[in-house]
């Protein structure tokens, strides 16, 4: 998923200011997508000089902050923007997860710390799908495409969570083979 076609996508809903955007991707699109303000407004500012997006008004922000630019969506946007959406997706599926990424170094940790850290990530995915399941009835509404997206999102979780429970579940398993033969 390219950045720029995230943004100029969620363009096409409502004009928005560069934190909204990173705001919407995290809570919305965190089982896809990762992203930093760094990219977001490197990015907007690349969109703006391509002439993609224009600033269409400057927002005070919240207790007297520094101001924020609200970013539109321009005709050549959702030119650029449709030829994308169009053309053959990406092959490969990428599962971007720091945790997924220390699993497998968890032998070097010990069993006992490998299923702290998995009772640790458990609770924040099961946090993930409450929140997630409690957003659905709002992506319902939004049309097939949103809340297709959304569900796929909870299926995640619950795999993840499932997932999860088994490789404790083996681990704990393990570690009493071990204890046996001593």
């Amino acid at each position: 998923m390219s950045i720029k076609y995230a943004i100029l996508g969620l363009l096409h809903y409502s004009d928005m200011h560069g934190y909204r955007i990173k705001e919407h991707i995290e809570k919305n699109f965190g089982h896809m997508w990762t992203i930093n303000f760094g990219q977001i407004y490197t990015c907007l500012k690349e969109l703006e000089q391509e002439s993609l997006v224009s600033v269409k008004e400057i927002l005070p922000s919240e207790g007297n902050g520094p101001y924020k630019k609200c970013y539109h969506i321009t005709d050549k946007g959702k030119e650029d923007f449709a030829e994308w959406l169009t053309s053959s997706p990406e092959k490969q599926m990428l599962l971007r997860d720091p945790f997924l990424l220390r699993f497998p170094f968890f032998g070097f940790a010990g069993p006992d710390t490998a299923i702290k850290l998995i009772n640790e990530q458990m609770e924040i995915y099961e946090k993930q799908l409450q929140d997630r399941e409690s957003k659905m009835p709002r992506w319902q509404s939004r049309g097939v495409y949103v809340r297709l997206i959304a569900e796929l999102g909870v299926k995640f979780n619950e795999m993840y969570l499932e997932w999860l429970k088994y490789a404790r579940d083996e681990i704990v398993a393990e570690q009493e083979k071990s204890l046996q033969k001593v």
